[in-house]
């Protein structure tokens, strides 16, 4: 029953979607749009071309090299400062801080370090979601029963032990929470990344079209990442709802 309402109001907020596009195309014109049905076969027409492929897969590429290190990275720097109140306190703020600035007034910076490439793209991606799961994982090891650290030290577990073991396990879903909003911000990372400093990739792919006025490309890249993140972010909805036990 929850089920067949959530999925007649998707079906709805699509539908008024669809009608605010179709509307606001027979606003603006082809100049600045083009209608739904147009667009999703100029997508699946681009999905049909071979010289496609491979800037989808160098984003992606990208994208999972930048999520691995996010993980990696992130999850053991927020269970290091959930466990060490003093230094998670003293480091909030300033994480909260860096947080808040636009990340693209850093990029000179990465470029003139990593240079053009792969590598540009992966370390400013990992600057947009890092932060998230570090917070989450932070404040969920904070809220973790002193019980289960007590035993830890029992235990006579090391710090990386006592992290892999206890701490993160025990603070799953938030930590989950926080990789699903990391996710969002390195896709967006990314994609920043390879539109200001990348000779391929989907980034690239839609700037080039923005500086050709390639409106039909435009809107069917727009489309085929809208659709991609929706569905992702939908599929990591799911699971996070029910590590919460939201049904």
């Amino acid at each position: 029953m929850i089920l067949n309402r959530r999925a007649a109001d998707s079906l709805i907020l699509l539908l008024i979607v669809l009608c605010a596009w179709q509307a606001l195309y027979g606003i603006v014109g082809a100049i600045a749009l083009t209608p739904p049905l147009t667009t999703v076969a100029n997508a699946l027409g681009m999905l049909a071309d071979i010289e496609f492929w491979p800037n989808v897969a160098s984003s992606f590429r990208a994208l999972g090299l930048a999520i691995g290190f996010e993980v990696v990275l992130g999850l053991s720097i927020g269970a290091l400062l959930g466990l060490n109140r003093l230094a998670g306190e003293v480091m909030e703020p300033v994480i909260m801080g860096f947080y808040a600035v636009p990340k693209i007034v850093f990029y000179p910076v990465v470029l003139m370090v990593c240079g053009i490439g792969v590598t540009s793209v992966v370390v400013f991606a990992v600057m947009h979601g890092i932060l998230p799961i570090i917070l989450f994982t932070m404040n969920a090891v904070r809220a973790i029963k002193p019980i289960f650290l007590r035993t830890g030290r029992a235990l006579r577990l090391t710090v990386a032990q006592t992290v892999w073991s206890i701490a993160l396990p025990a603070a799953i879903p938030e930590v989950f929470t926080g990789l699903r909003i990391g996710f969002a911000a390195t896709m967006l990372g990314v994609l920043l990344s390879e539109m200001f400093g990348s000779k391929n990739g989907l980034g690239f792919l839609l700037m080039n079209a923005i500086g050709l006025n390639h409106v039909n490309d435009i809107m069917a890249l727009t489309l085929l990442l809208a659709g991609f993140a929706a569905v992702v972010n939908l599929l990591l909805l799911a699971v996070d709802r029910r590590l919460h036990g939201v049904r």
